[in-house]
């Protein structure tokens, strides 16, 4: 493998050129014409221009002008895309990630439920329904008991989702999402599930290599969402014992097993308040929390994703994977929490990033970077490690209340709040945290002038010399280091 290509943009791409250039590869960066001047087009050795990141054949086009020979998905777009990875490899060109038929049958809900439940992994209990025939669907639903959710069969990141509490819902409720479903996958197929209530997002990262070695690398939760993506994820988590982990490690495993994966994973699982858990769905790329399981295991997923795909063997057993303390990351938006999460776009004027011991930020930005409109608006992420839970939300609180954003609007100060919560601080989470405990969230006076004006400072710092040493004595306003207005 000498050069890849990332088929993605953003703080994923950054990420891959970082570990490929440690491992001595070289990269290559696909972007459309608003994204020329991207933190992650000026980063890879070559990069070459696409019309679209949704056109399988203008990223195979722009792999072989770039000269790759490999192609990462990253996360998003065509990472989940059997077709593309097909295309890659038709192309002869080697995929960087799991084979085309195990992300087909996982990509496809209904299908991915058949086959873990052949493997003994228990699913939400659930029905598919036939198309336009609200009456069996009814029919259904009542079978089911109320709540339930409809669900798009090919979908995931909550498009083609809609709750139902009562009969007298469900047709809007399945008109819209079959609507959405056709619109975000070009399949309107959808299918009922029990909606549990209050229930935690666990998933676990698994790994497997051609060689017949498929293991895991622990749990994360995830159930601090907003319109059902994820925005503060944490592992181990807080509600998951030495038992009930055995557990769901091994449904995991087998849930990989039963559509034969290779390379990168994640088994996703609803868990509910008796300890009960069910299968969700399968994350057939890198899943954007990966950061938080790197800190515990010390292992590189990227890395491993590379050398599972070379060929080699992961080079590790499960014995070898022995988790330490613990890690939380928060996603760092370019959206208004106070407006419902609506996505804010402009130049980014002034950026300063938090760092110290336990801190990382994977980052898509940088000062004077442009937030379209027309991409999810993820700036970035900032997780902490700590020796428990405890000390690592404090240290992220820290980076949190470290880090400044001139310019659109952030969800920075809002998961400053969460990690604060009393609930959270005591590990009741759940994935309607939010709704239930920040129903109307406004961000105090003093917090958006001191953002404000820590970022002002951060736009007036001198710039560094080559060797890294300022360019000219540091002002006062350097040398005060984290700070905010009082209350």
């Amino acid at each position: 493998m000498r050069r890849v290509l990332v088929a993605n943009r953003g703080e994923i791409a950054v990420r891959i050129f970082r570990t490929c250039r440690a491992l001595g590869i070289e990269t290559a960066a696909v972007a459309a014409p608003d994204d020329r001047d991207s933190l992650h087009a000026r980063s890879a050795d070559a990069t070459v221009e696409v019309a679209s990141y949704l056109d399988v054949h203008e990223q195979v086009r722009a792999a072989r002008a770039a000269g790759a020979d490999a192609v990462h998905p990253g996360y998003g777009f065509l990472a989940e895309s059997a077709a593309f990875a097909r295309a890659v490899e038709t192309a002869g060109l080697t995929w960087i990630g799991p084979p085309p038929a195990a992300i087909a049958t996982m990509g496809d809900k209904l299908a991915a439920r058949a086959a873990v439940e052949r493997a003994g992994v228990p699913c939400v209990p659930g029905t598919e329904i036939a198309p336009g025939d609200t009456r069996a669907a009814a029919r259904q639903a009542g079978g089911l008991g109320y709540p339930v959710l409809v669900k798009a069969a090919a979908g995931g990141g909550g498009k083609g989702m809609r709750a139902v509490g009562s009969e007298g819902e469900l047709a809007d409720a399945l008109a819209a999402a079959t609507r959405e479903a056709e619109g975000a996958f070009g399949d309107g197929r959808v299918y009922l599930e029990r909606l549990l209530v209050r229930p935690r997002h666990v998933e676990v990262q698994v790994l497997g290599d051609r060689h017949g070695t498929l293991l895991h690398l622990g749990e994360r939760e995830c159930s601090i969402q907003r319109r059902h993506q994820k925005i503060v994820e944490e592992t181990p988590s807080p509600a998951v014992t030495p038992r009930l982990r055995a557990e769901l490690v091994r449904a995991a495993l087998a849930a990989a097993r039963a559509v034969g994966y290779v390379n990168a994973g994640t088994v996703e699982f609803l868990l509910d308040r008796d300890g009960r858990f069910y299968f969700l769905e399968m994350n057939t790329r890198v899943q954007v929390e990966h950061p938080i399981t790197e800190w515990v295991t010390g292992v590189d997923i990227v890395a491993a994703q590379l050398r599972i795909a070379a060929g080699a063997p992961l080079g590790f057993a499960q014995a070898d994977v022995v988790p330490r303390g613990h890690a939380i990351e928060a996603r760092l938006y370019a959206e208004d929490p106070a407006a419902s999460f609506f996505p804010s776009a402009g130049p980014i004027l002034a950026l300063r990033e938090p760092n110290g011991p336990g801190i990382r930020v994977d980052s898509g930005v940088t000062t004077g970077s442009v937030v379209p409109l027309e991409y999810d608006p993820l700036l970035g992420k900032i997780s902490a490690w700590g020796s428990d839970r405890s000390s690592a939300i404090a240290r992220l609180g820290a980076a949190l209340r470290d880090t400044a954003v001139l310019g659109p609007t952030t969800n920075l100060a809002f998961l400053q709040d969460v990690l604060a919560h009393a609930a959270f601080l005591r590990g009741e989470t759940h994935t309607g945290f939010l709704a239930e405990h920040f129903p109307a969230w406004r961000e105090r006076a003093d917090d958006a002038v001191a953002a404000a004006l820590a970022a002002a400072v951060a736009a007036s710092r001198p710039v560094a010399s080559a060797g890294g040493a300022p360019a000219a004595n540091p002002t006062p306003w350097e040398t005060l280091g984290a700070w905010r207005l009082g209350r």
